[in-house]
């Protein structure tokens, strides 16, 4: 290719850093803070580019059930920049996109990686993604994630169920959705809260198609 044309090419595709995959990861208001923060640092460890969404309920139940205390600025930099360093992101590995950002990889088809995960995911939420409600960045990606037919993990931590809840997750199911709720086994003998949020990290791991050494398989040494 000549030169000049070379040139064009890599203008119009910018050289960016390579990442095995991307993941979009949102976190919602629903206790159980500690899977998604868990299943972030997992993501970023192993190489995983991740597209981070927060709700604003999710920041006030990350400040209360962990000790991972956000920025309080109106600027989500400050909260990307804290979070990747806690968690050890490369350069450009991790970005929060805010809830009215829709210019957004994420809020189109174009843009969207092939996987979502919500976790965890409140009842309010899923009942906004099974009707297609799109009031917020959270709400589109997802409904982006079905309408393309990509793989969208809601993890729902309610307890217990109600007859809408069933219904949503139904209804959410036979969209393509994989409903994986945060109920740790027991049959590894978890010792602590770690063993237990790991637990349902794995599983998400596992649907995500990410290799990982948290939890052993079904047959395998412990």
């Amino acid at each position: 290719m000549p030169r000049v044309e070379t040139e064009l090419a890599e203008a119009a595709f910018p050289k960016q850093a390579v990442f095995s995959k991307t993941v979009t990861l949102a976190m919602t208001g629903a206790s159980g803070a500690q899977y998604g923060l868990r299943l972030l640092q997992c993501l970023l460890a192993a190489d995983v580019r991740v597209w981070l969404l927060l709700s604003d309920a999710a920041r006030v139940v990350i400040d209360t059930e962990t000790d991972v205390q956000l920025p309080r600025h109106e600027d989500d930099t400050a909260v990307e920049t804290f979070l990747a360093r806690r968690f050890g992101a490369r350069e450009g590995q991790l970005k929060l996109f805010g809830k009215r950002d829709w210019f957004s990889p994420v809020a189109s088809g174009t843009g969207s990686p092939a996987s979502m995960v919500v976790c965890p995911a409140s009842g309010g939420t899923l009942s906004a993604i099974a009707c297609g409600a799109s009031n917020n960045l959270i709400e589109r990606a997802a409904d982006v994630a079905l309408k393309e037919r990509r793989q969208l993990i809601l993890v729902p931590r309610e307890a217990p169920y109600s007859e809408i809840h069933l219904e949503n997750m139904l209804k959410l199911t036979r969209m393509g959705a994989v409903i994986l709720p945060a109920s740790p086994g027991f049959y590894q003998q978890p010792r602590t809260l770690e063993d237990l949020v790991d637990f349902v990290v794995a599983r998400l791991l596992d649907q995500l198609g990410v290799e990982q050494g948290l939890l052993p398989r079904w047959g395998e040494p412990q």
